[in-house]
């Protein structure tokens, strides 16, 4: 595994009030019983996709928060390939995010904490810096982790508490 890198100093004012959008769409996720993970990309400083978890509601596999941002993004610009954007998602992506964010060319990726069960850009795979891959992407880790992981623990803390919801 690559040695991790404090890049703290990477991130702008910009990056913090996107991530917060991200994380109100987390909160959106937990309100509707999906789990807490919330996505927003960027273009020109301008959100054009933004989305939370939607597996149960949709009864699809694939409805990760990462993925509807992605497939908003491309309507807005009307193209496939993402260059010049940014997504910000408030856990490491797994791995069929990770794919999808080098496929569509995404240039930045800024998330939260860690995913040891899944992380698929540092943690458990590094498909977004993957050297036989034909993009890499800059990726900025543990933003405002403290912030994105509480989410997520108070989302399991209750769903161990009462199984039945």
């Amino acid at each position: 595994m690559e040695e991790h890198l404090d890049n703290s100093y990477l991130h702008t004012d910009a990056d913090t009030r996107f991530m917060q959008v991200a994380i109100k769409e987390a909160m959106a996720a937990a309100d509707a019983d999906e789990v807490p993970i919330g996505a927003v990309v960027v273009y020109e400083g301008k959100i054009i996709g933004r989305a939370h978890n939607q597996r149960e509601m949709l009864n699809d596999p694939t409805a990760h928060a990462e993925m509807i941002a992605l497939t908003q993004a491309a309507s807005y610009l009307e193209t496939w390939r993402l260059h010049g954007c940014t997504m910000y998602v408030t856990l490491e992506p797994c791995p069929m995010c990770a794919g999808a964010l080098v496929l569509a060319r995404i240039d930045r990726l800024v998330y939260g904490p860690d995913d040891p069960k899944a992380g698929a850009c540092r943690t458990l795979y590094s498909i977004t810096n993957d050297q036989r891959l034909n993009h890499r992407i800059e990726v900025v880790s543990g933003f405002m982790e403290e912030s994105c992981r509480y989410l997520l623990q108070e989302f399991f803390a209750k769903k161990r508490r009462n199984p039945e919801e």
